[in-house]
C-alpha cells in the first residue's frame, strides 16, 4: 500500500515497459508547463534516434499552458501534436496519463511531485521527473514505494540532477572514488545567488493561487531553496561519497529577504553533514543580492584535493595533476540526460534514478530541518517524520484552503531556530 493509495496493476506489463522503442515514434506527456517543464520538454523533443512527439500537456494554469504551447511549437513545430488534450487545473494530470502518451515529463513545483509520480507509475508511464521529489519526509518515503512498483514493472525513471550526465562530473567523481586524493577527509558545496522573482498578490485571487503562483516561497511548495536549488550540489556529494548523510546541523534565517511577500523561507542556509564514515561536507546556500556567488562542489582528501565543478584535481602541495578534456556538452547537462533516456528506451534499457533522487532530496530536507530547528539532526528521526507540510491529494480546485495562511499583517508562520518550528 503506497501513501495516498495503492498501486493496483496497470494494462501495462513489465515486457511492454522493456520493449526497445527503436526508431519508432515515442509520444510525450507534459505535466508542468513553467518555463523548466517547457525547456525539457523541448531538450526532449531535441533528441535523435527517433521520432518524439508531445501529445498532451497540463497545467494549473490556462496562461502556462499558453506559453508553453507557443514555446515548444516554435521550436518544434511537426512535433507538437495536443489538439484537444491542453488539459487546465489541479487534477488535470490525471488525464495525461490517461491519454496516448508512453513517457511524461512531471515539472510541476516539487509539493506535488510524491503524487503526480505515484499516479504516472498506476498508469504504466515512463517518467522524467524534475528534482526535487518532494519536500517532505512522508513524501520522499511515497516516492521510494512508488519506484518499488515502477521497476516491478518495468519502467524507465530519471530524475533531473543533470550533473550526473555530464562527461567532466563522470569522469572526476570516477577519479576521485578510485583513489586520486587518497582518503576523502571534507567537502564544501555552495550555491550562492541573488534569489528569485516575486508575483505580486492580484484582487481576484484565491490563497492557494496566490502560493502556487508563488510557490517558490512555501515550503509546501518549494521545500526552501536549500531543496528545490543547492539539491544539485547536495548530490554531487551524495554521488561522490557513494552514501548520504546520517546527520546535521546548521544555521539559516531571513536576514534581507523578509516581506511579507517572501512566503515562509529563509534566505540563507549553512549546514554541516556528516556521512557514515566521519566525512564531513560544509554546506552553504545563500537569496541575497550584492554578495559573493558561488556554485560549486570541492573536496579535500589525505593526498590532494578537487574542484568537483571545474572537473580539476590538484595534489597536497596544491599543483594540478589532472583536468577533464571532455568537451563542453551543448545545452549542458540538462540536454545530456535526455539524450540518454531516450537512447536508453530505444535501447530496451530501463533506467532509474528515483532512489539517488529520493535520498538527495532527503539530504536536503535533512539540512532544512537542521536549519529551521538550530539543533542536531538525525536522518533515522528525519526520514521517518509523520508530519506531512500539505496534503495534496485532497486539493482538486483553487478554491480549496491553503496549507498555510497568513496573520492579520499579511505574514506567513516563519521557523524559528531554537523555538517550536512549526515547518520543518
Amino acid at each position: 500500500m503506497l501513501a495516498g493509495g495503492a498501486i493496483v496493476g496497470s494494462n501495462l506489463s513489465v515486457a511492454r515497459g522493456a520493449h526497445a522503442f527503436g526508431s519508432d515514434i515515442i509520444k510525450l506527456g507534459l505535466v508542468g508547463c513553467g518555463g523548466r517543464g517547457t525547456g525539457a520538454a523541448i531538450q526532449a523533443l531535441n533528441t535523435s534516434g527517433g521520432d518524439v512527439k508531445l501529445v498532451a500537456i497540463a497545467d494549473v494554469f490556462e496562461n502556462n499552458i499558453q506559453t508553453a504551447f507557443r514555446s515548444i511549437k516554435g521550436r518544434h513545430p511537426g512535433k507538437v501534436d495536443v489538439q484537444g488534450r491542453r488539459f487546465v487545473g489541479l487534477d488535470a494530470y490525471k488525464q495525461v496519463f490517461e491519454s496516448e502518451a508512453d513517457c511524461v515529463i512531471l515539472a510541476t513545483p516539487p509539493g506535488f511531485r510524491p503524487q503526480h509520480f505515484e499516479a504516472a507509475v498506476q498508469a504504466g508511464k515512463h517518467v522524467f521527473m524534475e528534482k526535487p521529489l518532494a519536500t517532505d519526509a512522508p513524501g520522499v518515503r511515497r516516492v521510494l514505494e512508488a519506484n518499488q512498483v515502477a521497476k516491478e514493472k518495468g519502467l524507465a525513471v530519471q530524475v533531473g540532477l543533470q550533473r550526473r550526465h555530464e562527461n567532466r562530473y563522470r569522469e572526476c567523481i570516477g577519479r576521485l572514488q578510485d583513489g586520486a586524493i587518497g582518503e576523502l577527509l571534507f567537502a564544501r558545496a555552495y550555491w550562492n545567488g541573488g534569489g528569485v522573482w516575486v508575483r505580486p498578490r492580484t484582487p481576484a485571487q484565491t490563497e492557494l493561487e496566490y502560493q502556487m503562483r508563488n510557490w517558490y516561497y512555501f515550503t509546501w511548495l518549494c521545500g526552501d531553496h536549500i531543496n528545490e536549488q543547492h539539491i544539485h550540489n547536495l548530490d554531487v556529494i551524495n554521488w561522490l561519497a557513494q552514501s548520504h548523510p546520517i546527520e546535521a546541523q546548521g544555521q539559516g534565517g531571513r536576514a534581507v529577504r523578509n516581506g511579507i511577500d517572501h512566503g515562509q523561507i529563509f534566505d540563507h542556509h549553512m549546514v554541516e553533514f556528516t556521512y557514515p564514515n566521519g566525512f564531513k561536507l560544509l554546506s552553504q546556500c545563500r537569496h541575497i543580492q550584492g554578495c559573493w556567488n558561488r556554485v560549486s562542489e570541492h573536496v579535500v582528501g589525505s593526498s590532494g584535493s578537487s574542484d568537483i565543478s571545474d572537473a580539476l584535481i590538484r595534489d597536497a602541495e596544491g599543483n594540478q595533476i589532472w583536468q577533464s578534456e571532455a568537451e563542453e556538452i551543448k545545452g549542458k547537462g540538462w540536454q545530456q540526460e535526455h539524450n540518454d533516456w531516450f537512447a536508453a528506451l530505444r535501447n530496451g534499457e530501463i533506467p532509474n534514478e528515483a532512489d539517488y533522487g529520493a535520498r538527495s532530496t532527503m539530504t536536503a530536507i535533512l539540512g532544512r530541518s537542521a536549519t529551521y530547528t538550530g539543533k542536531v539532526v538525525k536522518w533515522d528521526d528525519a526520514i521517518n517524520s509523520r508530519s506531512p507540510l500539505a496534503v495534496t491529494d485532497a486539493m482538486h480546485s483553487l478554491d480549496d484552503p491553503a496549507p498555510v495562511n497568513p496573520d492579520a499583517e499579511g505574514r506567513y508562520p516563519v521557523p524559528v531556530p531554537g523555538g517550536k518550528s512549526q515547518v520543518v
